[in-house]
């Protein structure tokens, strides 16, 4: 039982860490679902890690890029990495490039949302 309760402990640990971290996937949803979450990420905690393995590595660097273009995020720091992961079909471990990538907010970042969410609410006027 001891057991249980400390791999639980532990997860939460883990949990708590990260809870500002996106897993991107570049099949699951469409590129602006991660632009706009990564926007709500910022709002909460400052800073947004997206993380991505594989063919997803590229939504994750679009997603970043569109930020720091639009004037969201700096980039803080990127990590490029290979993990082991075992292939379901042929029963023996794959390597999977990985990036992550830790984004924060620009000085001007809640300016930004303000104006976006201004411009939302007088186009809704219009209608």
């Amino acid at each position: 039982m001891e057991e249980i309760t400390e791999g639980v402990n532990k997860i939460n640990i883990a949990e708590n860490q990260k809870k500002n971290r996106i897993q991107v996937s570049n099949t699951k949803k469409p590129l602006f679902f991660y632009v706009n979450l990564a926007k709500r990420y910022m709002q909460q905690h400052s800073e947004v890690e997206l993380s991505g393995l594989g063919m997803a590595i590229s939504t994750v660097v679009s997603v970043a890029e569109i930020l720091k273009n639009n004037g969201f995020a700096v980039e803080k720091k990127i990590m490029t990495s290979t993990v082991e992961i075992k292939d379901d079909f042929r029963g023996r471990p794959v390597q999977k490039a990985k990036i992550e990538v830790v984004l924060g907010k620009t000085a001007n970042f809640d300016e930004l949302m303000a104006a976006a969410q201004e411009a939302r609410e007088n186009g809704n006027d219009e209608e």
